[in-house]
């Protein structure tokens, strides 16, 4: 789901989209000319590597995320919004897909252990 910026409403609107059994929604509205504010929660189940064996599994996954979107580059010396997320848009279109698809990729990137090597007390030496 895209949006352009300058179509954002003023009061808050309702949004929804799953990818892969992950369920991103929330609702948005512009609150100045510049910024829109997104509250959302993404729930499902993601796959994800193991550090140690590189096997896959799946993890739970279940947050609440509150976002700025700007148009432009943001800049602000209000310390309340230090607790967000903010995302720069470049383009004047908020793209929820790739926002969710960002998210994913972000605790896709962590480091995770499955079961089996997080029972395993024993060191791993890498190599570099």
């Amino acid at each position: 789901m895209k949006i352009e910026f300058r179509k954002v409403p003023q009061q808050p609107k309702d949004f929804s989209l799953e990818i892969a059994s992950v369920k991103f929604l929330g609702t948005f509205c512009k609150i100045s000319s510049k910024l829109v504010d997104i509250k959302s929660e993404i729930d499902g189940i993601v796959e994800v590597n193991c550090c140690k064996c590189g096997t896959n599994f799946d993890i739970p996954f279940n947050e609440k995320i509150h976002f700025l979107a700007s148009d432009g580059i943001y800049s602000s010396n209000d310390e309340r919004d230090l607790d967000k997320m903010i995302i720069e848009i470049d383009n004047n279109f908020i793209d929820f897909e790739e926002i969710l698809q960002s998210e994913l990729e972000s605790l896709r990137s962590d480091y995770h252990e499955c079961d089996s090597c997080s029972k395993d007390e024993t060191t791993i030496e890498l190599e570099y």
